[in-house]
């Protein structure tokens, strides 16, 4: 017999579980589905995050919150962890200059919709075209892990992108 089973104690299944934090302290974000059919809670989810279309792309912080929302979102995005030289060939490419509305009758309150670099303002997501030779062999309802187009990709990103640009 076994020595745990004879003490009283069952048998522990530890199962791999996979972290998912990145490394580095940006994230690139792909939508790769559309919103038919999508759960509530993922529409508010994406357009908090900018993502209001297939194959747009956003760049944000590593942080506990960024990353809870991109759990929420799991089945509509893909992400990981961007380089610096990918994540400037795509404001260089790809950036759209953000300009401001003069005339702003109603005092609402106004979120920053821009970042800076090199004193331009650009949007804070890139419009992308869908990637040259596609997302993965089983589509866009698969996971990556399962060579799909859904879920984390940790430095795997930056290949989409440059395909996408």
């Amino acid at each position: 017999m076994d020595e745990k089973k004879a003490a009283g104690k069952p048998a522990e299944k530890k199962k791999a579980v996979k972290e998912e934090k990145p490394a580095s302290g940006k994230i690139a974000v792909v939508r790769v589905r559309g919103g038919i059919g999508m759960a509530p809670d993922a529409q508010k989810t994406l357009k908090m995050l900018n993502l209001y279309n297939k194959n747009w792309c956003v760049v944000i912080d590593a942080t506990p919150s960024n990353l809870g929302m991109i759990r929420r979102a799991k089945d509509y995005v893909t992400w990981g962890e961007i380089s610096d030289e990918v994540h400037q060939e795509m404001i260089e490419k790809r950036g759209e200059e953000f300009t401001e509305r003069t005339e702003d009758s109603k005092k609402k309150i106004q979120y920053r919709r821009y970042f800076t670099h090199n004193k331009k303002k650009y949007r804070k997501y890139f419009r992308l075209s869908p990637p040259r030779k596609g997302y993965g062999n089983n589509g866009v309802k698969m996971s990556f892990s399962k060579n799909g187009a859904l879920g984390y990709r940790a430095a795997k990103i930056n290949d989409l992108i440059k395909r996408m640009m």
